[in-house]
């Protein structure tokens, strides 16, 4: 008899394949769906009893060595098993309401089944659409951006602008403000001057969405009213206290970005226990925020490349960038030639840095990222579209 076998990574997309019954296609995917999750800072009690649950369902879970005598107070929980599994995990938590037990087990069902943002609508009445993933280009109007050649003047404002619709981008983020490592901070005047020209320029000769690279309040809310739909905002909203009120005012999407300290300290020696765990719980307090004044679906999250990280921090973030996708908002990844790809490519200034951001992306998309903040708009393009037609 002659046959063959070969290991598959995605058995689901074999079913069809093999000629089942499509009515046997959800029931096949709940058993062949393999999925671990990372439950950070649970009571050790409860803990014990998720472990005990997942091995009645015929998984298994992780904890603590000294989870089981009670010698540690709290554990990170990793389960691992089948979806149907943890749907019967989800069961059973679900109905013991004690020891957050009831909690973990609502939360678990919403990360496993909850669907993640796939659209926001914008003040304009469009929507900001997630079915593939998107380009937002990078315009300096800016004299000090670490990459010259993102810095544009006025005059060229428009060609520059053009190329980049012309090779297919999708978003365009104007900033006014080098927020590179050391820099310093400039006035509200001369950043509104800087952006809100350039802003008017774009919205005017091109339909495409804007987005203004601000913390400050004023010159995000001057860009709204001239035609920005998003505001990217690398301190998440903490550097400005009138931001709150402009974005509940006009609603734009809001890009919220991690970094730790600000642009000018931020690369003074940078630490992480979990670089990973730190940036979701950061996520999470200001998401909360967001939901107090109804805004939570405008969200799009950042973890900062190169905000506050060292390369070991910058290489663990994009190794496990597909986690931030729990948070079910659309993500963000801003890396494009920026210093941690040059440290590891023999220490190339950013010119020379092309061909590893494009491997970034290329991570980046198959593990989920929505939006890709790019200087090169048809090389990143063309990444994306490979991508997509091998995943498909």
């Amino acid at each position: 008899m002659n046959f063959l076998i070969s290991r598959v990574t995605n058995p689901v997309e074999h079913l069809s394949r093999i000629g089942v019954d499509p009515a046997s296609v959800p029931i096949f995917k709940n058993k062949g769906e393999f999925v671990s999750l990372l439950i950070y800072d649970v009571p050790t009690i409860s803990a014990n009893v998720i472990k005990q649950e997942m091995l009645a369902a015929g998984g298994d879970a992780a904890v603590h060595k000294h989870s089981i005598t009670l010698k540690v107070q709290s554990t990170n929980v990793l389960t691992m098993g089948t979806l149907a599994q943890h749907k019967k995990l989800i069961e059973k938590l679900s109905l013991m309401h004690y020891w957050n037990l009831d909690e973990i087990a609502r939360d678990i069902k919403n990360c496993l089944f909850e669907t993640k943002v796939r659209a926001i609508e914008l003040p304009s009445g469009r929507r900001l659409e997630f079915e593939k993933p998107l380009i937002m280009g990078i315009v300096n109007v800016t004299p000090d951006s670490f990459y010259a050649a993102s810095r544009v003047e006025k005059d060229k404002l428009i060609d520059f602008v053009a190329r980049m619709v012309n090779e297919g981008v999708d978003i365009i983020d104007i900033g006014g403000e080098s927020t590179r490592p050391g820099s310093d901070r400039i006035s509200e005047e001369e950043e509104l001057n800087r952006v809100i020209p350039a802003v008017e320029t774009v919205r005017k000769n091109f339909d495409v969405f804007i987005s203004v690279d601000t913390y400050k309040a004023k010159v995000a809310e001057e860009a709204l009213k001239n035609g920005a739909e998003i505001v990217n905002d690398v301190s998440a909203l903490r550097f400005d206290p009138a931001m709150m009120n402009v974005l509940k005012t006009y609603k734009p999407a809001v890009v919220l970005m991690h970094m730790k300290g600000e642009p000018k300290t931020m690369q003074e020696n940078p630490y992480y226990e979990d670089v990973v765990k730190e940036i979701l719980y950061f996520f999470k307090e200001r998401i909360e925020k967001l939901q107090e004044i109804g805004l939570e679906d405008k969200v799009i999250i950042d973890p900062g490349i190169g905000f506050g990280k060292r390369l070991i921090d910058n290489l663990e973030i994009i190794r496990r960038i597909s986690e931030f996708n729990s948070l079910k908002k659309p993500l963000l990844v801003g890396a494009s030639r920026k210093s941690f790809i040059g440290q590891i490519l023999g220490n190339l200034p950013p010119e020379e840095r092309l061909y590893g951001t494009l491997a970034v992306t290329a991570y980046c998309v198959l593990n989920g990222v929505d939006i890709v903040r790019v200087h090169d708009v048809k090389e990143n393009l063309h990444v994306i579209k490979l991508i997509q037609a091998i995943s498909q």
